[in-house]
Order: structure tokens, then C-alpha cells, then sequence
């Protein structure tokens, strides 16, 4: 049985307010943090230090425009089954299609709901394909997506 580290750490409303922050700008300087929050930059760093050490923070990172990236193109993609499939058949059968860029088990009618990033819609539509083929799948419903009207990251 696999070990699950819990953080020692209680987050805290002042810790939820550095994390907020952060989610914003993650280049942000202590300094302006404490500003917002109402700490010095050394006790902003020294909890930033303390949530990272804890693995509440998992990683600083960038996010790049997808269209830069030549996947401007997406679509929701509702996967529905034959029978009961697995989570890990599913997690591997959609890991092998690289325009996949998230993907969960549901409730509802659908057993997983996909989201595909991809150059156009050719691509768009060679990609639903490879996912149809597979074995276990029945059929699936698409949305693409015309406007993001909203987009916050808790990953």
C-alpha cells in the first residue's frame, strides 16, 4: 500500500492569499505579495518556502498561449462505452493521442469527458477518430469551443 505525504503545514487565510496571488502572477516579488497581504517580503518568503517544502505549491510554471503553440483548436468531447470500462484502459487508450489534454471518469450518461487541443479542425477530426476506434468506445458527442469566456488553473 503506496504512502500518501499530507502536508504538516495548515494552510492559513494569509496562506490562501499568497496562493491566490501567485495563481495570478507566479513572478510576482515578495515584497508586492506582503504588500497585498499584509506580511514583510521575508515572512512571504519564508512561508512561500514553507508551502513548496510542504508540497502544497507543486511547481511554478508558465502557461503559453495554445495558438502560439499551433493548438488553437479545441473541442469538450463526451466518450461513452461498451460495458464497463476501467479508468486505467481509458487513462491508456487516451494517453496514446497526443491532442488529448485532459481527460476524467464522469457521472452522468457519459464515462469520461475529454478535452482536445489541436493545429484545425482536420486535426480536430483525425483526432476524434484515433479516440472512436478504440476498442471499448461506443460513440462520443463534441463541443468546439468558440470563445473562453473564463479560464483559472488549480492544477
Amino acid at each position: 500500500m503506496q504512502e500518501i505525504a499530507v502536508p504538516c503545514y495548515l494552510v492559513d487565510n494569509l496562506d490562501y492569499g499568497i496562493l491566490d496571488l501567485l495563481r495570478l502572477n507566479a513572478r510576482a516579488g515578495y515584497g508586492d505579495i506582503g504588500e497585498r497581504v499584509g506580511l514583510s517580503a521575508s515572512a512571504v518568503k519564508r512561508r512561500v518556502d514553507r508551502l513548496v517544502a510542504d508540497n502544497v505549491i507543486r511547481s511554478f510554471t508558465i502557461q503559453v498561449d495554445p495558438a502560439v503553440d499551433g493548438l488553437g483548436t479545441e473541442a469538450y468531447v463526451e466518450l461513452f462505452c461498451r460495458g464497463t470500462v476501467a479508468p486505467d484502459e481509458l487513462k491508456r487508450i487516451l494517453s496514446g493521442i497526443p491532442e488529448v489534454v485532459d481527460a476524467s471518469t464522469v457521472t452522468g450518461s457519459a464515462d469520461a469527458m475529454v478535452h482536445i487541443r489541436s493545429r484545425d479542425i482536420p486535426s480536430l477530426e483525425d483526432a476524434l477518430e484515433r479516440v472512436r476506434i478504440a476498442p471499448s468506445v461506443d460513440h462520443t458527442r463534441s463541443a468546439v469551443v468558440l470563445t473562453h469566456l473564463i479560464h483559472r488553473s488549480y492544477d
